[in-house]
């Protein structure tokens, strides 16, 4: 995972979630909760809490977005907040257990999630709450960190990008995938679009993303194809030589960010143990490094470069 990417963790309060829905034409639709998320970073842990005898319409959907479905019985034999306590202890369990869990999702509008929010900043945890417009306590929205209303997610994006019909479909799938990926990060306040900030976000919505599909050698290729097309304009950023996005589909021209005003390219970590020159007297975790042995020289080469003799060196001094 990329330096600076969340790992997130999204717990679905699915009963609460179905009373939004009550008398209402659509149904709740995960991939468009997916999609947003992925948004925020990598999702590690999906788990939704129900009696899925109940709602057995949405358990293949959540089955194959690879959510974890915890049953819950019927609320007759355990009692009304059976899948609340569930879902807080599974909650708890990971802020405490999993240190590389720094985001909490909390698909919910209930109120009585609100110590569980209190509980996971107090350690730390950054917290987003999803729930429905009607159905949401205004004493979990303004708990959360950050709120996100179901309802926005239906609405259509405002910069409207138009891709050449006339393309090749691998082409026009690239830059749609592009130009989504973009939109996300505006949408996270993102004003310097590096490149790699792009792909990471275009693998995170689409895993199987791989330029050399749609007929690109490199990723740069791709946003250089997308220029000629108008889609957006490139800068390269002269400390680093990247590719940096100033712009892009309909935005303005006062969108774009001054070179010196752009903060540094962020640095990939990089697997296996980082290289540490060998430095004398150098302090670590265990000790100090020694400084390396130098060979004694032969005595020969001793009386060779000079005499030893102290009143003779004085002498000739």
């Amino acid at each position: 995972m990329a330096e600076g990417d969340r790992a997130l963790a999204v717990f679905i309060d699915f009963e609460n979630l179905a009373l939004g829905f009550q008398g209402r034409r659509d149904r709740f639709e995960i991939d468009r909760v997916l999609e947003r998320l992925v948004e925020k970073g990598k999702i590690v842990a999906k788990r939704a809490y129900a009696d899925w005898s109940r709602f057995g319409l949405y358990t293949a959907p959540l089955h194959e977005a690879a959510i974890e479905l915890v049953e819950i019985p019927k609320r007759a034999q355990t009692g009304k907040n059976s899948a609340d306590i569930h879902l807080v202890v599974d909650a708890m369990d990971l802020a405490h257990s999993k240190d590389h869990i720094d985001t909490f999702v909390i698909v919910s509008g209930d109120s009585d999630f609100s110590p569980l929010v209190s509980k996971l900043k107090e350690n730390g945890k950054h917290v987003i709450g999803l729930g429905m417009q009607d159905s949401t306590s205004e004493l979990l929205r303004d708990n959360c960190d950050e709120f996100i209303y179901y309802e926005d997610l239906m609405k259509s994006p405002t910069l409207a990008p138009v891709i050449n019909s006339q393309l090749p479909e691998t082409k026009r799938k690239a830059f749609s995938l592009l130009l989504e990926s973009m939109l996300a990060l505006r949408r996270e306040n993102k004003e310097v679009l590096w490149s790699s900030m792009i792909k990471d976000t275009m693998k995170r919505k689409k895993p199987s993303f791989n330029e050399t599909y749609h007929g690109y050698r490199t990723f740069s290729e791709l946003l250089e194809d997308a220029q000629k097309e108008g889609l957006l304009e490139l800068d390269t950023d002269k400390r680093s030589g990247t590719y940096v996005v100033t712009r892009f589909a309909s935005e303005p021209e006062g969108r774009r960010v001054p070179a010196e005003r752009r903060p540094p390219a962020r640095r990939r970590r990089t697997s296996g143990r980082p290289r540490v020159a060998p430095l004398a007297g150098r302090s670590i975790a265990h000790g100090t490094v020694a400084t390396p042995a130098v060979p004694e020289r032969a005595p020969e080469a001793n009386q060779q470069e000079g005499p030893t003799d102290t009143n003779e060196s004085e002498s000739k001094a």
